[in-house]
């Protein structure tokens, strides 16, 4: 969750430019890492003076937003200064995946650490939005009672959804059935129902393969690369593009439907109403029934995994196939954007030891700049970190570090 640090200048009011600093110092410290954060080498970032970082350090500590590890270092002039770091209890973020096939739900501390997880596989094809929604509600809840026992308070959750989202609903998620459905209202409706008399917790919605883009982009190590496509295989193909370390939204809030870009024309009939879609190729469904695995019960995926680990022939050739139809329309995105590097995660990430070849001879072979050479290391597999549910979570989390007096118990102001 790296950011760029730039203190406000003299026109802004005295208030709005402490609010300010106190973001800058909060969001220096917690960039830095566990432990690392001094004083005066949060001075030489922000470009405040010593005695401006030390007297907001000092409200970040009364607040609860920092702590001191005890660590010094002495290889600064003066004192030796004292480590600081992000506190582990406080605000947190809570996100919730609600996925064709499971529900994941993840708090966050202000430094993005994942403090509390619960994963349930269900099959929430053809059943009402509503009662789907109430489900992630109800082991939402679960997970804010298991975060209040290690002092952390949730301030507003974020919903990871499939399909186009937008203004709060999911406009078309078409493996789910869903159309024009209020998801931001329902699940808050139905979160109050399990958390009667608790504080209401704002809600916001946002397409899950652009929530699992920006995980990867802030926890998955991607070193100094800043611009690259993600690719999410699940029962449906997402896709998110991350342009200089923002996403490409589009101007309806709907990029990134890669799985709905048509291969072959005359192909299987989509959910989506068109024909030969890649997730008709490169899908959790199209490759198992290619490998002659049973979708049933949800092993599925783990018994391809094993199968191709044997080096099952039929296996083996699935995912290989469905490489080299990832491979042909990712070229098509690779020469359109122009991206650093392809990050597949879902079920590729791990298959790419048997994906990851055809992917790549495809694009070598399609990408007109010459620049993509096979096993270059600009098709990479998503890191562990890089998943919806922390994603969402994280991105509640922004707020709090944008403005942590809004946040601040007992109030800063």
């Amino acid at each position: 969750m790296k950011s760029n640090l730039t203190p406000l200048g003299p026109k802004a009011d005295k208030d709005t430019v402490r609010r300010s600093n106190l973001s800058l110092v909060l969001r220096a410290v917690r960039d830095e890492g566990e432990g690392e954060a001094t004083r005066a080498g949060v001075a030489a970032r922000v470009g405040l003076t010593r005695a401006a970082v030390s007297s907001l350090v000092e409200q970040l500590l009364e607040t609860g937003f920092l702590t001191e590890s005890g660590k010094t270092f002495s290889g600064q002039a003066g004192r030796p200064g004292t480590a600081l770091k992000t506190a582990r209890t406080g605000p947190a973020g809570l996100g919730v995946e609600v996925n064709i096939d499971y529900v994941s739900v993840c708090v966050v501390d202000l430094a993005g650490t994942g403090r509390v997880r619960l994963t349930e596989h269900l099959d929430n094809r053809g059943t009402p939005p509503a009662e789907v929604l109430a489900r992630a509600a109800g082991i939402a809840a679960r997970t804010l009672d298991s975060a209040r026992e290690q002092e952390l308070y949730p301030v507003g959750v974020a919903l990871a959804l499939p399909g186009l989202v937008s203004g709060g609903a999911v406009r078309q998620a078409p493996n789910l059935g869903w159309n024009q459905v209020p998801a931001e209202e329902l699940f808050a409706a139905a979160l109050t129902a399990e958390h009667p008399g608790h504080q209401e917790l704002p809600v916001r919605s946002e397409n899950e393969a652009n929530l699992a883009a920006l995980a990867e982009l802030w926890f998955g190590g991607l070193e100094r690369i800043r611009t690259f496509l993600y690719l999410t295989g699940e029962i449906g193909v997402g896709g998110a593009l991350v342009i200089d370390g923002e996403l490409l939204r589009g101007a309806h809030g709907f990029a990134g439907e890669i799985g709905h870009v048509v291969v072959d024309p005359n192909g299987p009939q989509c959910r989506c109403g068109s024909r030969g879609c890649l997730e008709q190729y490169a899908g959790q469904a199209a490759l198992l029934r290619a490998a002659g695995v049973d979708e049933g019960g949800g092993l599925g995926v783990a018994e391809l995994e094993k199968r191709v680990r044997a080096g099952d022939e039929r296996a083996v050739g699935a995912v290989a196939e469905a490489g080299r139809m990832l491979g042909r329309v990712l070229s098509g995105a690779v020469n359109l954007l122009d991206p650093d590097a392809v990050v597949l995660g879902g079920i590729y990430r791990n298959l790419m030891p048997w994906l990851a070849g055809p992917a790549d001879e495809e694009l070598a072979g399609r990408v007109v700049s010459g620049l993509w050479a096979p096993g270059g290391g600009r098709l990479r597999a998503s890191s562990v970190a890089g998943d919806a549910a922390r994603g969402a979570a994280a991105l509640v989390m922004t707020d709090v570090l944008a403005d942590p007096v809004a946040y601040a118990r007992p109030a800063m102001a």
